[in-house]
């Protein structure tokens, strides 16, 4: 997987990390990206997307998935009671 956002490209940039004593090393900078559900062309996809497009609400996140549960017979007779 690359580690580059789905909406925007950005991904590691690379530079010095320089100590006290001026020494230069590489390091690298890694964008902060999560792997969410989103809706893209109206399907639920995975995409990765880096937290500043995730806050700015450039993506719609999917709803989450529900599960139907049986009405209980009790609960539906003292909803019609009461209405």
């Amino acid at each position: 997987m690359a580690r580059v956002c789905d909406l925007c490209g950005k991904h590691a940039s690379v530079g010095h990390k320089v100590s006290h004593a001026n020494n230069a090393t590489l390091r690298k900078w890694m964008p902060n990206l999560r792997h969410v559900r989103a809706l893209v062309n109206g399907q639920v996809k995975r995409v990765t997307i880096c937290a500043k497009c995730l806050k700015a609400g450039k993506v719609m996140k999917a709803p989450h998935k529900t599960r139907v549960k049986p009405a209980m017979p009790a609960v539906l007779e003292n909803a019609s009671v009461a209405a």
